[in-house]
């Protein structure tokens, strides 16, 4: 659909943010066609998610691959057959490089407001766990370009939550999740529209 930008999708877990962005979609308020799905787990709901949604689906397990860098390099020369303009992680987990020659926009969400709580091992539970021991008093999530260092690419946008007195790594991570709904989405628009406009420019 020349009207859409197609884009390719990582996960390694639920596939939430696939989810979202799948209903998104369907209501016309995201102007994307999901032409790739990779995930770095077999047994997850997101596999079953994008398998069952009828999605161009890969699987590429680290343990599979002697190194990371040939890791990257497979799942990448499958990736690239699929001609995504716009590559999005999703609850990622694994180390990822953007595509030799790849000059779309490759995009996380990490739920902190970095460059606070980013870095290696920091996701899910962990990442809200050290914002509470470390006594903040608000948290939330961010948007951000990815580059070859975890969580150090620039920031695109954020949006920041509350941290309740009574919170604990699951309370916060909800909250977290459904600021992440809301920003990852939005500025998802702006670049697919951004990306549209540069054809018709």
């Amino acid at each position: 659909m020349t009207d859409r930008v197609r884009t390719a999708v990582l996960l390694s877990g639920s596939g939430r943010t696939l989810e979202n962005f799948m209903t998104r979609i369907e209501e016309g308020e995201l102007p994307l066609e999901i032409v790739a799905v990779i995930s770095s787990r077999t047994d997850v709901r997101g596999v079953e998610l994008a398998a069952n949604a009828g999605l161009n689906t890969a699987i590429f397990q680290r343990r599979d691959f002697p190194s990371r860098m040939v890791h990257n390099f497979v799942q990448n020369t499958w990736l690239m057959e699929q001609r995504p303009e716009l590559i999005l992680l999703c609850g990622y987990l694994s180390y990822y490089q953007r595509p030799d020659g790849f000059d779309g926009p490759v995009l996380n969400i990490h739920p902190a407001l970095l460059p606070r709580f980013g870095g290696k091992g920091m996701y899910g539970d962990h990442v809200h766990r050290a914002v509470l021991e470390a006594g903040e008093t608000e948290s939330g999530c961010t948007v951000h370009h990815v580059t070859e260092v975890y969580d150090a690419g620039a920031i695109i946008a954020q949006q920041k939550v509350w941290v309740l007195p009574d919170d604990d790594p699951h309370t916060l991570a909800a909250r977290v999740f459904a600021a992440e709904c809301e920003l990852y989405p939005r500025v998802v628009r702006e670049i697919a529209e951004a990306i549209l406009d540069s054809r018709s420019g």
